[in-house]
């Protein structure tokens, strides 16, 4: 059933994040939380964002602004080394509190809190229609690069702060180049704390998990290969909606507790 779950939730998540810049990491990261603590299943969904970015990248890659890249994406790199580290500290923190439902006793944790947290306001970001018109101007770029690249570090939730800085070049660029543009700097954000939490988290669970995380992945790949042969005919305003409105309930359980404890 374990297997079900997450392989159906990474097929899904992955076709939707091509049209709206973020959704796989976010809808992966709380389905891991039904079954393993906040720091492991960040970590495990980490893996399957990168490889599933890699063949997206394959795939629309060549279509990325090589300016934006640079503008956004290079800032994005150090400060997601940044967050990454704040996570490994945060995991050695003392529960803040705990309160108990039925037999069970749920522990608030602070990487839980945090994790959730940004969730939830991220969501709450992607449904607010004067977000959606905002348009950030250009000065602003590396500035929102080190933003999207810290929460990213932290968390692996940058896509949807990604998407807002960018927006405002969507009608300059074609879908296409909008996405791959989108894609790229993913991957570098990516790069940057897979390589910080291999010394900060613990990678004993995650590797017990190996084979469970190769179906996800690949399920992920064939979410991403669906999703491009549909990139024309789904509006991107729909899936932004869809994730946002699952992403906010899941966000609820992990900062209570009831998720990754």
């Amino acid at each position: 059933m374990d297997y079900a779950i997450l392989c159906a939730v990474a097929l899904t998540a992955s076709a939707l994040t091509l049209f709206s810049g973020f959704g796989l990491g976010t809808l992966l990261l709380p389905a891991f939380a039904f079954f393993f603590p906040i720091p492991t299943a960040v970590a495990l969904t980490a893996v399957i964002h990168l490889a599933n970015n890699i063949f997206k990248l394959g795939l629309v890659g060549i279509q990325a602004d090589p300016k934006l890249v640079l503008r956004f994406g290079l800032p994005a790199v150090p400060f997601a080394f940044l967050g990454a580290l704040l996570l490994g500290y945060m995991v050695d923190l003392p529960p803040l509190g705990q309160y108990r439902l039925g037999d069970h006793v749920y522990r608030v944790r602070p990487v839980g809190l945090v994790v959730g947290t940004l969730m939830m306001v991220l969501a709450m970001m992607e449904t607010l229609p004067r977000f959606q018109r905002t348009s950030i101007p250009p000065r602003w770029l590396p500035v929102g690069g080190a933003l999207s690249g810290f929460i990213g570090g932290i968390s692996g939730l940058q896509g949807a702060l990604r998407s807002a800085f960018l927006l405002r070049f969507k009608e300059a660029l074609t879908k296409e180049s909008f996405i791959a543009t989108n894609v790229v700097i993913a991957v570098l954000v990516d790069v940057a704390r897979l390589v910080t939490y291999g010394n900060t988290l613990s990678w004993a669970e995650a590797s017990q998990n190996i084979s469970i995380v190769a179906a996800a992945t690949l399920s992920a790949l064939m979410g991403a290969y669906v999703g491009a042969r549909l990139m024309k005919k789904v509006t991107m305003r729909t899936v932004q909606s869809v994730v946002a409105a699952m992403l906010f309930l899941l966000a609820a359980g992990v900062a209570s507790g009831l998720l990754g404890s």
